[in-house]
């Protein structure tokens, strides 16, 4: 394997592994949508939750969305994962490839809860999984002000989706690629420049 390619390949298996070591311990030492433990008092706590659906516990409704989800998933991610080969190929910016790393590790490791958890632990059929979250981060609450429209008056709380590592990972490379987007679209080594097509020949 190229040294070019260790790294991205080493980071993707340490999120994997941690990811599914942490949903492990949860889904064995919590009681599941009841029992919680905190870490930060009323502001963080992990709980042990199951999502039919994306990350942060937005769904699409039926076992037909389910299906539907867990498909799409599996496309994106092999698209995802040709795009991080090609990426590191053509050397691209390390920030730029990190940051795709993530995403790619991110969706990898629910596409594993999703296809398998099941099969394994519910008696149900291959791609019926359900992903499993814990992350639990209500920082503060409030009421939305009476003239915003659709919401015045009504409670909120922020941050109040649970979430698991895989979603982070997710989440802190599509934010990275937003925040340096012009940094990282250029290459490393760009390709050396054409001759003068101008110069005059002997």
């Amino acid at each position: 394997m190229k040294a070019a390619y260790t790294k991205p390949f080493v980071l993707i298996a340490v999120i994997l592994i941690v990811d599914q070591l942490i949903k492990t311990w949860v889904r064995t030492h919590i009681a599941l949508d009841y029992g919680e433990i905190r870490i930060l008092g009323e502001h963080g706590k992990l709980q042990y939750t199951l999502n039919n659906g994306m990350a942060f516990g937005w769904e699409i409704g039926g076992e037909g969305g389910k299906l539907i989800l867990t498909i799409f998933r599996i496309l994106a991610v092999g698209a995802i994962g040709c795009g991080l080969v090609y990426l590191i190929k053509h050397k691209y910016h390390r920030g730029l490839i990190i940051c795709v790393t993530l995403i790619f590790a991110g969706a990898l490791g629910n596409i594993i809860d999703s296809t398998f958890y099941g099969l394994i632990y519910q008696h149900r059929k291959l791609f019926e999984g359900q992903v499993v979250d814990m992350f639990h981060f209500p920082l503060f609450s409030g009421t939305w002000p009476s003239w915003f429209p659709g919401l015045g008056g009504k409670g909120f709380t922020f941050f109040d989706p649970i979430f698991n590592l895989a979603d982070a990972s997710i989440s802190v490379g599509v934010i990275a690629i937003l925040l340096f987007q012009k940094r990282y679209f250029k290459r490393e080594h760009p390709e050396p420049a054409a001759p003068n097509s101008e110069m005059v020949e002997e």
